[in-house]
């Protein structure tokens, strides 16, 4: 059995795709309960500054989770959008205190 794993992702959106990249994540992130994970936390900022513009924190069950998840047909019939709105994606593990 998998530890559970706790992660941040850091999203930035492409220069004038702002609502168009948390329409997407909407949609996305609906998917997350259904492969055993939550969503602890989402921040929606503007932006400015080169500071991202969505910070997510999620916990999943293990690896296995996270990886049908990324594998979700639904999530991976979008990967066009998503290159469309979302400019850059940092995805890293943390410990939530």
């Amino acid at each position: 059995m998998s530890s559970p794993v706790e992660l941040c992702c850091l999203l930035r959106a492409r220069p004038g795709a702002e609502a168009a990249m948390t329409a997407y994540e909407d949609e996305v992130l609906a998917l997350v309960p259904e492969h055993g994970g939550e969503i602890v936390s989402r921040a929606i900022g503007d932006g400015a500054g080169g500071h991202p513009h969505e910070v997510h924190t999620y916990r999943f069950p293990g690896q296995e989770a996270i990886d049908a998840y990324m594998a979700d047909p639904r999530r991976t019939a979008r990967t066009e959008e998503r290159d469309r709105v979302v400019e850059s994606t940092i995805l890293f593990p943390v410990r939530l205190a």
